[in-house]
């Protein structure tokens, strides 16, 4: 635990650092701290802040821990940092892989229980009750879509509504891929203009699975190729929300992404680096 600790300090310092980040001098914790505690949070104490500052401090890795509220109203304030963070390691993934495969699919993340729906104050909107076809059940909350690598590390992801359908992420994402890469999705991704834009603006194929009726049927052997390549998808989803706790406390909608995404930036350190 303490290598892993000290690791992802290590790899956090350097990105802000070579991203040219200066930290304030009045703060008594600086920003690569902040963070630091964030993922730790979400890797070993399944998102509570208040455990992984207490951990901290109490082992003396940060002696200058701050108390709870200034603690998140910094992490607040880093919360965009965090995402450049993310996907600047997305990028150092990418093009450092020689491999040109990508996955592409989403997974729900409940706000509440369907029986508490009318009780939520983080925000209201029938946009955020979505459906899992899998489970045959309505949840209320967000819909993260996910591109990871074929091994299964995460490179990009967004949020959107749970009412969000997956061809929305063909937009929200940016797929910022190299050229001739190849991104497999399931048959919910259909958009044949999207599928022709990819190819011609950025040359990158979208391979998703074709329904009965659809008008470009693959052959069987391309067909095979697809369902056997996103089949590796499900255990990354199943990885990332098995950190997870029951339900993911927060205050604020702001709040409630900022500690998803911890989830997904930590799942991204440890497969990357960690292990």
């Amino acid at each position: 635990m303490l290598n892993e600790i000290i690791a992802i300090y290590a790899i956090t310092d350097d990105l802000l650092m070579a991203i040219g980040h200066k930290n304030d001098p009045r703060c008594e914790m600086s920003d690569a701290e902040i963070i630091t505690t964030a993922l730790i949070a979400a890797i070993f104490f399944h998102g509570n802040h208040s455990k992984a500052c207490a951990y901290m401090k109490d082992h003396n890795l940060i002696p200058r821990m701050l108390e709870k509220s200034r603690f998140n109203l910094r992490l607040h304030r880093l919360s965009m940092l965090l995402n450049d963070l993310f996907h600047q390691i997305g990028m150092i993934l990418k093009e450092s892989s020689n491999c040109t495969e990508y996955l592409l699919d989403s997974f729900p993340v409940p706000m509440c229980d369907n029986i508490r729906i009318f009780h939520v104050k983080l925000i209201k909107s029938k946009e955020y009750r979505g459906y899992i076809a899998s489970k045959k059940r309505y949840f209320y909350g967000v819909r993260v879509q996910l591109l990871t690598t074929k091994s299964g590390i995460p490179v990009e992801f967004v949020f959107l509504p749970g009412s969000a359908n997956d061809v929305r992420a063909l937009n929200a994402l940016p797929l910022n891929l190299p050229a001739n890469s190849e991104v497999y999705t399931d048959a919910a991704y259909t958009d044949y203009t999207a599928e022709d834009d990819l190819e011609k603006s950025a040359r990158i194929s979208l391979k998703a699975m074709r329904k009965k009726n659809s008008k470009r049927q693959d052959p069987p052997w391309e067909q095979y190729i697809k369902q056997s390549t996103r089949h590796y998808i499900e255990t990354v989803f199943s990885s990332i929300t098995c950190a997870f706790p029951k339900s993911i406390h927060a205050v604020t909608y702001e709040g409630f992404l900022l500690k998803l995404e911890a989830f997904i930036f930590s799942f991204t350190l440890q497969q990357a680096f960690l292990k």
